[in-house]
């Protein structure tokens, strides 16, 4: 046994076995992500820089950093085994369906089966669990009837504190219509509705539909370093999860810097 332990303890330290075990590591639990955009502002932050917890959601498809390369050549497929699935109100990294070499941050709303439609902005989803459920479940949310269904008006608001909307963004003929309007649809079976955190500032599955099983690559797990459009440290989210940076101080700190770095932008991220 000591032998073995020496020879793996040796085979760590070479470059082959570095190189591997850190391959591993990338692969199969934890990879690095930096946030570029505001779409989840106020809950994570451009310049954030966070592990991703690979695993969360099963195991996808191993791809080479920077290029993007599957290391099985000759599939195109993005999953190698499944396991858990996205629950209503996770983050999720998934990557784009338009574009499977970019990833995408956001949050699940609606998990298959789930109806939804988006009116003056605010978000009505009828669960696919069914009236009864929502009403033993969603007791004090605003619940609207409609097509004789029980619809909840923006369940995650409540919980998340930190989704919100801009209020310079009027449906005045110049943003996008999918932010203020979207049709009622159901989800497809094995398939997630997602949103960004900064409603307004979002290109999300509003524009462009919701996010095959086989694109999510895991969830944020916690943040290594952070630093702002300035290159100021921002010490106080150094180590923290999504959950962590929920609570008042963090939050009210990301709504500070949201204010007065958004002030001046219009766009979809």
């Amino acid at each position: 046994m000591k032998e073995v332990l020496k020879k793996a303890y040796k085979f760590s330290n070479s470059w082959t076995g570095t190189v591997i075990i850190v391959l591993f590591v990338i692969f199969f639990i934890a990879q690095a992500f930096r946030i570029p955009s505001g779409s989840m502002k106020d809950s994570l932050l451009i310049g954030d820089h966070l592990f991703a917890k690979k695993f969360a959601y099963g195991v996808s498809m191993p791809h080479i950093p920077f290029l993007e390369l599957s290391i099985i050549p000759w599939s195109d497929g993005l999953r190698l085994m499944d396991g858990d699935k996205p629950e209503r109100g996770d983050i999720v990294i998934f990557r784009y369906p338009g574009n499977i070499k970019r990833h995408f941050v956001k949050r699940c709303v609606a998990l298959p089966e789930d109806e939804l439609f988006v009116a003056d902005k605010n978000l009505f989803i009828h669960f696919r669990e069914g009236d009864e459920w929502i009403k033993k479940h969603y007791e004090g949310f605003e619940i609207a009837v409609y097509q004789k269904k029980l619809w909840v008006k923006n369940p995650y608001m409540n919980i998340h504190p930190g989704i919100h909307h801009d209020e310079k963004i009027t449906n005045n003929g110049r943003y996008p219509m999918p932010l203020f309007y979207v049709n009622p649809l159901k989800v497809e079976k094995e398939h997630y509705f997602m949103m960004g955190d900064n409603r307004d500032h979002s290109n999300d599955s509003r524009f462009w539909g919701s996010v095959p099983y086989d694109n999510i690559e895991g969830t944020p797990w916690f943040i290594y370093f952070s630093i702002d459009e300035n290159w100021e440290i921002r010490w106080d989210r150094i180590g923290k999860t999504p959950t962590d940076l929920e609570q008042s101080p963090y939050l009210n700190k990301a709504r500070e810097e949201r204010i007065r770095t958004d002030k001046d932008f219009h766009g979809i991220t």
